[in-house]
């Protein structure tokens, strides 16, 4: 293994230090090792932090996807990965994640329960719980956000009505789409959602927000209260 191999980051020469290369060739410039030896900083004694990412890489096929898998204990297996570096790897690559799924300048329009249920399929598809979302609209059906409300069961998810309406003041939304999974792929909304969708409506009205779709999702379907009528 050459000397270059066994230095930390900072004694290498300016050229070859992945900071020193992003500040001065920009960020395009650096290789997927390259930017994840920047997160953990330093390897190991055997090995320099890019040559230690570019053998985890290649355990994960060179797939930042496969590695956005593996956990913390997985990571940490690697001689100068610990716990901290492990955690430091994993939150890089969710907020990668979360950027993809962020909504673009170019504004959603969310103006039917087909649009909406397209838009959230990626998020809400295979979850083995269930999740209660807020898409928050202008008055002209684009996203302006969307937050996660609670997260539950099987069969139940705790909904602050409060926090729904907190958000919706914050982002000056016009409407707002709930949105909940039903993991047991039933379709149909229980007495529950329907007391809750009348609690959320009711509390909206007097706000002047409109809540202009509920959907259940299933990973075969959806059911649209408004579709249905229950909300007119």
């Amino acid at each position: 293994m050459s000397n270059l191999h066994k230095l930390v980051i900072r004694e290498w020469s300016e050229a070859d230090r992945p900071r020193e290369k992003l500040l001065h060739q920009g960020r395009r410039a650096l290789s997927d090792a390259e930017l994840l030896a920047i997160l953990i900083g330093s390897g190991s004694m055997e090995e320099s932090a890019v040559a230690l990412c570019r053998r985890i890489l290649a355990d994960a096929n060179n797939s930042l996807d496969t590695l956005s898998k593996m956990d913390v204990n997985e990571l940490s297996r690697y001689k100068g990965i610990g716990e901290a570096k492990a955690i430091a790897i994993i939150a890089a690559l969710e907020l990668a994640r979360r950027k993809k799924e962020s909504p673009t300048d170019e504004k959603k329009i969310l103006n039917s329960s087909k649009r909406v249920y397209d838009f959230m399929k990626p998020i809400l598809q295979d979850l083995p719980h269930e999740e209660f979302w807020t898409l928050y609209l202008n008055t002209g059906c684009k996203l302006l956000d969307q937050q996660l409300i609670g997260r539950g069961g099987n069969d139940f998810t705790p909904v602050d009505v409060r926090v729904i309406l907190r958000n919706a003041l914050a982002v000056k939304a016009n409407a707002i789409i709930l949105i909940h999974n039903h993991p047991s792929g039933t379709l149909q909304p229980s007495n529950a959602d329907r007391i809750l969708t009348r609690k959320i409506v009711e509390a909206s009205r007097i706000m002047d927000i409109r809540v202009n779709d509920h959907l259940i999702f299933t990973d075969n379907g959806y059911y649209s209260f408004r579709d249905e009528d229950i909300i007119d």
